[in-house]
C-alpha cells in the first residue's frame, strides 16, 4: 500500500507539473517560445512592407518635386521671356509716341490742334503732358476748351 500511496503521489506530482507548464504556457499571456518567434517575425515583415510603402511614397514624392521644380524652371523661363518681349514693346511704343510728339509739334498750332481735337480725351492730355511749354502755349487756345480745362485741373491737383 505504501507503494501504491507513492506512486499515486509521483503520478499525481508528474501529471500537475504537466498540467502546470501546459496552463503556464496558454494561459500565463505569455507566448510559447514558438510563438513570440512566430509573432517577432509577423512584426518584422510588417515593418518591412511599411518601410518599403513608406521608400516608394518618398521616391514618387522625389519625382514629383523634380517635375514641379523643372515645371517652375521652365515657366520662369517663359515669365523672362515675356518680361523681354514686353520691354521691348514698351520701347517701340514709347519711340512711336515720342515721334508722334514731333510730328504735331511740326505742324502749324492750328492744324495740330484740329487733329487733337478729334482724337479722344485722355490721349490729348497725355500729350499735353508730354509737350514742351512752349508748343503747348501755342496749341492751348486752339483746343476745346473742356479739355484744356481738364488737363489744368489734373495738372494743378496738389498729391
Amino acid at each position: 500500500m505504501k507503494g501504491k500511496v507513492l506512486l499515486a503521489v509521483l503520478f499525481l506530482t508528474l501529471g500537475c507539473s504537466s498540467l502546470l507548464e501546459a496552463r503556464g504556457a496558454a494561459g500565463s499571456g505569455r507566448p510559447a517560445p514558438d510563438e513570440g518567434a512566430a509573432a517577432l517575425e509577423l512584426k518584422r515583415q510588417q515593418l518591412a512592407e511599411r518601410e518599403a510603402a513608406v521608400k516608394a511614397k518618398e521616391d514618387a514624392l522625389r519625382k514629383l518635386s523634380a517635375q514641379v521644380e523643372a515645371r517652375i524652371r521652365e515657366l520662369d523661363a517663359a515669365k523672362k521671356g515675356l518680361e523681354g518681349s514686353l520691354a521691348g514693346k514698351k520701347k517701340l511704343d514709347e519711340e512711336r509716341y515720342k515721334k508722334m510728339l514731333k510730328i504735331y509739334k511740326a505742324l502749324k498750332p492750328e492744324q495740330a490742334a484740329d487733329l487733337m481735337n478729334k482724337l479722344d480725351e485722355p490721349t490729348v492730355i497725355g500729350m499735353l503732358n508730354q509737350m514742351d511749354q512752349k508748343t503747348a502755349v501755342k496749341l492751348i487756345p486752339l483746343l476745346t476748351q473742356p479739355r484744356v480745362l481738364k488737363w489744368s485741373r489734373e495738372n494743378l491737383a496738389v498729391p
